[in-house]
């Protein structure tokens, strides 16, 4: 590939408007993971009383067990949205500018 091959595809406006829907939604995503996560840690710091307290009265699980679970399965769940976001919009665009730009 050439420069001008590479200068046509860079200011394409479908190849813009991909970069610009995929950073949209990685933002999105990252923020929040880290908005789970970071909330996770503070009440890890400052609540240790709350998540200390057993789920019933005799329960050896602590309210912390099934918070830190939500915060994995949370993360699972956000790759799962992405994963079929980008199956859904992120590889038909893609596949569209293959064509249009294969030689």
């Amino acid at each position: 590939m050439n420069k001008d091959e590479l200068k046509k595809i860079l200011t394409d406006s479908d190849f813009q408007n991909l970069v610009k829907k995929v950073s949209s939604i990685s933002l999105v995503f990252t923020a929040a993971i880290l908005i789970i996560y970071y909330a996770f840690i503070l009440l890890l710091a400052y609540g240790k009383e709350f998540l200390g307290q057993p789920l019933s009265e005799g329960s050896a699980t602590t309210v912390g067990i099934p918070i830190g679970i939500g915060v994995i399965v949370a993360a699972w769940v956000l790759t799962g949205l992405y994963v079929y976001w980008a199956n859904k919009n992120y590889d038909p665009m893609v596949k569209l500018l293959r064509e249009k730009f294969r030689r």
